[in-house]
């Protein structure tokens, strides 16, 4: 069944900033990946010191997974579930309170060693927490039972934030530690998941205006079976990360999701870049399965930390810019085409992630393509709270 996530804003009162989660949480999640990449590459070449408690590259990694990509999801799902429930979206105060909490958790990361651990750890959580339980009642009320797995994987995300702040608290390298592998895993889940209802709607419905008639396929066992052996897969990986049968199991996930994705007809797509954009976001699924697989199984060819890239830079990466332009453009009354400044944003992200990946392959070379990532990766997020930034602030037209 195609599921629409379209929502429509009901009255020009609640047109404003706070008026749905897509609007501030797209803005300052792409702020914050700009930020928070040139942040990190000043750390690196030792041009700034932060009172930090995580070892840089701990902070780098979890600044993206749970800072930047949680805000990314709470904007999605805050848009998305009063579609689902049928009930009212949240907005105005109880919006602008989650908005503070997530900028509060950034802030007291950054000045950790002035802050107890704590203290730390109970804001950074609390956002997450808090905006977990706000989807929980209205997916609940509102007999969502479909999406109750949803909620499973949410939970997931935020167990997975907790792990990760003890490990900092035994002097753990967090970066590599269950926490990440917990939280990664999940979301790569979500998206999986989710991406399997939308990217096939959304091309079906492009494709049908082209008057195409080979569409995509239907939502059906092989999909479930997809779902399966991933979810089997990521967790051997988080319990298991360096056995032979987390890496077959990896392999063979993969395997089958580019076969999923070969049934949505993205071949067919190139003409618009809103959509094929979402079917280059879902192929690194089975890309970062497949190479973790291989990092395993073959170390010498491609260091795991690589590997991982492709899931971190390029399913989340690729596919929360994805659905943030498409959303911000339909949610705001624009019409759903992709011009040349975003098709720019596109090719920037997709080229950060493969650059940050050719380190892996090529050693001798890897300080500049950190750095050519680094820049392209910035580019990509700045340029998307420019040239999106005036959409989420002002009035729906």
């Amino acid at each position: 069944m195609a599921t629409k996530i379209r929502i429509q804003e009901p009255q020009q009162r609640n047109t404003g900033f706070l008026s749905h989660g897509f609007r501030p949480f797209f803005l300052l999640s792409s702020i914050w990946a700009a930020a928070a990449m040139v942040i990190w590459v000043l750390l690196l070449m030792n041009v700034i010191a932060l009172p930090l408690t995580f070892d840089i590259v701990s902070w780098h990694a979890h600044e993206f997974l749970f800072g930047y990509l949680g805000a990314v999801i709470a904007g999605f799902m805050l848009t998305a579930v009063p579609n689902w429930t049928g009930r009212l979206p949240i907005r105005n105060r109880r919006l602008g309170m989650l908005v503070l909490l997530w900028m509060a958790g950034r802030i007291v990361i950054l000045l950790a060693a002035h802050f107890p651990p704590g203290v730390v750890i109970s804001v950074d959580l609390s956002f997450l927490i808090v905006f977990a339980l706000m989807i929980a009642r209205e997916v609940i009320a509102g007999k969502s039972k479909r999406n109750f797995i949803v909620l499973g994987l949410l939970g997931i995300v935020v167990l997975g934030n907790a792990v990760f702040h003890w490990e900092i608290l035994q002097g753990e390298y967090a970066a590599q530690g269950v926490g990440l592998r917990l939280g990664l895993a999940a979301s790569i889940m979500l998206v999986a998941l989710i991406g399997g209802r939308i990217v096939p709607s959304f091309t079906r419905n492009w494709l049908a205006k082209q008057k195409v008639t080979t569409l995509p396929a239907q939502v059906g066992k092989f999909d479930m079976a997809c779902l399966v052996m991933l979810f089997v897969a990521v967790l051997l990986w988080v319990a298991f990360p360096f056995e032979d049968f987390t890496a077959l199991a990896l392999v063979l996930a993969g395997s089958l999701h580019f076969v999923r994705l070969s049934r949505w007809k993205g071949h067919q797509t190139g003409k618009e870049p809103l959509v094929w954009i979402l079917h280059a976001g879902y192929a690194f699924v089975p890309l970062g399965a497949i190479a973790l697989g291989v990092a395993i199984l073959i170390p010498s060819l491609i260091d795991s930390a690589s590997a991982q890239h492709l899931w971190m830079g390029g399913t989340i990466g690729v596919m929360t810019l994805a659905v943030m332009t498409r959303a911000t453009l339909g949610h705001t009354g624009n019409d759903l085409v992709g011009g040349a400044g975003t098709t720019a944003l596109y090719a920037c992200i997709i080229l950060a992630t493969l650059t940050r990946v050719a380190a892996g392959f090529l050693p001798t070379f890897s300080m500049s393509f950190y750095e050519i990532s680094a820049v392209l990766w910035t580019a990509s997020f700045a340029g998307f709270a420019l040239l999106y930034g005036p959409l989420l602030v002002k009035k729906r037209t």
